[in-house]
Order: C-alpha cells, then structure tokens, then sequence
C-alpha cells in the first residue's frame, strides 16, 4: 500500500552554509557534486594512500603520524561500508520559479536545507544521508507580503519562509518520495499524485543498479489545464493544479478510508483513472503499488521540474517507454569498488607492512 497519510518529523532545521556547502574540491580546484562518479577518483586517491601505509616508511613515524594514518584508514573503512551520503540533483526546466520544499520523515536525519529558491534553467545538488526516507516537492507561484510571510500559491508548506523547517506540502502537489538504503539495502521511491497535482516532475536513477525496476518515473505532461473542473484550483482564472478526488469531496472510497481501506475494498475510480492514464507510473491512488513503486541500490537521482516531453526518459501514456542510463559508468564504479575493497582486505589482514602488488584492469 502507498502510505500518502505520514508521520513527519517536526524539527527545525539549520540553514545551509552557502550554495557550495555541498560540493567537493578535486585537484582542479573547480567544485564537483559529491555523487558516485567522482567517488572514482576519491577511491583512486584513497588506494595511493594506502600504498604508502604498506610501504616501510610507515615503521620511523611518531606515534602522532602512525594515529593520523590509523584515523585516515577508519574514514576510507566508513566510506567503502556505505555510510556516504547519496545526491539528489534537483533541476528546474519550468519557464518559472520554482521553490523545492523537503520533508525529512519521523526518525529520519533532517536535512540542513529544507527549501531553496530554483529560477528557471538553474539545478542544486543536496547531500542526503544513508537510510534517508523523506518527500519532495516543487512549491509554485510563491510571494512574500509586507510584512515578510512567504507563502506559495501551490505546494506551500506553512513556515512563512522559504525553508520549509518541518512543514508538509499542502495538497494538491505533486510528490518525490524515498525510503534509502531500505530491505535488502534497496533504496525505493516514486512519483505520487495521491494527493493531487501541481506540476510536471520526474525522478532519474544515476550509476544505480536494480535491472528493469531501476528505471525513472514521473509524470511529464501538464495537467493543470485539462483538469476536470470539479478538481481544479484556479489563480487569476487559469489552472495552477488538481486536486485528488479524496480531497475534493472527503469521501471514504475515494481516501480509501473507512470501510475502503483495503485492496479489496478500495479501487481506481474514473478520477485516478484520470491520472494514471496521463501518468502510468506515477501513484495515482493509494493502493496503486504495482506499477508505481521503483528500486535501486547505490543510485544518486537526478529530480526534475518540467522535463521536456521530447527529451525526457520517460513517455506520457507509456509505461514502458523508458530509458536506463549509466550502466557502464555503474560497472566501472563497482570495477573499482572491488579493488580497493581487495586493497583495504590485504591491509587488514596483514600483520607486518610489507610490499603489496596488484595486477588491477579497469
């Protein structure tokens, strides 16, 4: 079942320390996102390093420099047994602003940003932690008054500033969600229209793996204006989103609620009907598991606001037009992953420093 009711932690967060907060250096000095393909080179790095614990240079150290090496080898073990953080790169193609707004879940890290301006043609990478589980949304139509309350038209989520510091997104809106590193270390998302519909949105797995499921999902088309009058929210007399059937009349079948709350009891009605055939893997109700649910492991994901229908990974009304990316890139990866793994292994195990080759093709 698709939990569209949640439990969302309340914490306020801290504001981020500026936009290259989340961004790592390499030696060209130009800032890189801390995503999977510059983990290579940070692994290459790491294996050069550990060249030279194993050399005999490593036996006249002080004992300060022997704890700084021991230190150096506790961060690369953190970092090959995955408690590094997985990237969203969240990218606005709308010919409008857009305002990202996050939701950590309850138990959840949250996030140090919770909500950022995105002008058109621009995108910001967030770090997010291992076994993170969360929303995300893009807020429209956004203002801030006289007396300095910001506030969104669509998608707003109470603060009263751009960071949305433990508020939830109000219906209608369109919603990314995640539960990272979940059973069997699978991270599981997917696009919801449960609670209705603002603007076009799409999730892109980068590098992960997970065959045929581990594939984008969203939903690329505009339905704002082809919204069935009963469901639409209006601004200056044109469509700005649609509202689900469970909000506009708070009728139990269509909350699957009440004595609808199962499968059995609860089914599409002509109004998720309406979504799914736009949208065929976005959720269009609750109980719509079967074609709207993704998985992937070791994956970073690319969110997008208003791709373009032409271009995108994913086809309006086909849902199996759609595209895997970075499957070369994933195999280099976990190619490299295992040597320095072996690295990290014969280093362990070894109970003198010696000499150490290795015969390594990438």
């Amino acid at each position: 079942m698709h939990v569209h009711c949640y439990t969302w932690s309340h914490t306020h967060y801290t504001k981020p320390k500026g936009p290259t907060s989340n961004l790592l250096y390499i030696n060209d000095f130009s800032p890189k996102p801390f995503t999977k393909e510059n983990r290579i080179l940070i692994l290459l790095f790491f294996t050069s390093i550990f060249s030279y614990i194993h050399s005999p240079t490593l036996y006249t150290m002080a004992p300060s420099s022997r704890l700084s090496t021991s230190f150096l080898t506790l961060c690369l073990f953190q970092f090959l047994t995955g408690s590094y953080s997985t990237t969203f790169t969240i990218v606005n193609k709308c010919s409008y602003t857009v305002w990202p707004g996050i939701l950590s879940g309850a138990g959840t890290s949250p996030l140090s940003i919770t909500g950022f301006a995105l002008q058109s043609g621009e995108s910001n990478v967030v770090s997010v932690p291992p076994a993170w589980s969360g929303r995300l949304w893009g807020r429209t139509l956004c203002s801030q008054d006289d007396a300095g309350k910001f506030s969104c038209v669509t998608g707003d989520c109470g603060s009263s500033t751009v960071e949305c510091a433990g508020g939830n997104a109000a219906p209608p809106a369109t919603l990314a969600e995640f539960t990272l590193n979940g059973a069997g270390g699978l991270d599981f998302f997917d696009v919801s229209l449960v609670d209705g519909y603002n603007l076009p949105m799409i999730v892109e797995p980068q590098g992960g793996t997970g065959g045929r499921n581990c594939t984008a999902t969203g939903c690329v088309v505009d339905l704002n204006t082809p919204c069935p009058t009963e469901l639409k929210v209006t601004s200056s007399g044109e469509g700005v989103a649609c509202r689900s059937a469970c909000e506009a009349f708070n009728d139990p079948q269509y909350c699957c609620s009440g004595a609808y709350a199962t499968p059995d009891t609860c089914k599409p009605s002509s109004y998720s009907q309406f979504f799914k055939s736009a949208c065929p893997r976005a959720y269009s109700y609750a109980y719509d598991d079967g074609t709207s649910t993704f998985t992937c492991a070791s994956a970073d994901y690319t969110i997008t606001f208003c791709p373009q229908p032409s271009t995108s990974s994913i086809k309006s009304g086909n849902p199996m037009a759609v595209e895997t990316s970075g499957a070369d890139l994933d195999g280099r990866y976990n190619r490299v992953m295992a040597v320095v793994v072996s690295v990290l292994v014969a280093f362990v195990s070894t109970t003198e420093f010696g000499g150490l080759s290795l015969a390594v093709s990438l």
